[in-house]
């Protein structure tokens, strides 16, 4: 992996943590192509539970796109665009990837935000889509975030540029969480999320998205097809023994 993206593997979990806080973690070729491989390993790597993604430096998560490397020159040859593959592999995955957001969230960094199932932010942070302010538009983030923010508040945060503060952020849906302590909170919800079947969360987390494009009708067919399928799982046996004989379930992620 680059130097643009640090990896850090802490047992069950992987850190990826975006290295350019000069220019304020912001998106080149570099770091697409880094987290884009290492998302990709993770889908066949079983041993990794969770992934985090934040980064370095207090200053900012992501700033966006770095407007001084050629962020909005596109080979039209080519038929999909870099940014757009990452959100589509992170889609994906089957492990849950949590946003730890240290800073300033703008642009693109808004959706890598939106493509983790899960964040936590520090009272700092500051959250925009400014691209308008640019003579662009948040195209390819809309994609993400409009699963997640109601459209009245996705559609000022689009038209004005206007930033928004962390506990704003909170209010409309884009962080489950704002702390002071931000590594301790993060902490205490990745041993939330390692205690429970890793089988459970995986398959979980499949349905859960293939259920966002489906009507009701069709989702709820699928689900009574997912409930069958994991319920044969070695997990699902497990947790409703240990349930029953009041102990702590031994999960083999099967």
């Amino acid at each position: 992996m680059t130097t643009v993206v640090q990896s850090s593997r802490q047992d069950a979990r992987l850190v990826l943590t975006i290295d350019r806080p000069e220019r304020r973690n912001a998106l080149n070729a570099d770091v697409l192509r880094a987290l884009q491989e290492a998302l990709h390993r993770v889908k066949s790597d079983d041993s990794v539970r969770v992934v985090v993604l934040t980064g370095a430096g207090d200053e900012a998560f992501c700033a966006g796109a770095d407007l001084g490397a050629g962020a909005f020159e596109f080979d039209y040859a080519t038929p999909t665009i870099a940014y757009a593959d990452l959100l589509r592999t992170a889609r994906t995955l089957q492990v849950p990837l949590v946003a730890r957001v240290n800073g300033t969230c703008m642009a693109g960094g808004m959706g890598l935000l939106a493509m983790c199932d899960l964040a936590i932010a520090a009272p700092r942070a500051i959250f925009g889509l400014p691209e308008a302010k640019i003579g662009v538009f948040p195209m390819q983030v809309l994609a993400v975030l409009q699963a997640q923010v109601p459209p009245r508040f996705l559609t000022q945060l689009c038209l004005t540029g206007d930033p928004i503060d962390a506990a704003r952020a909170r209010e409309i849906g884009l962080v489950n969480e704002v702390a002071n302590d931000l590594d301790g909170a993060l902490e205490r919800l990745l041993l939330r999320l390692q205690s429970n079947s890793p089988t459970a969360l995986r398959r979980g987390l499949y349905a859960m998205k293939a259920m966002r494009s489906m009507s009701f009708e069709e989702a709820i067919a699928f689900g009574e097809g997912q409930i069958g399928l994991l319920a044969m799982t070695q997990d699902a046996r497990e947790g409703i023994a240990a349930f029953k004989e009041k102990r702590r379930p031994q999960w083999t992620g099967k």
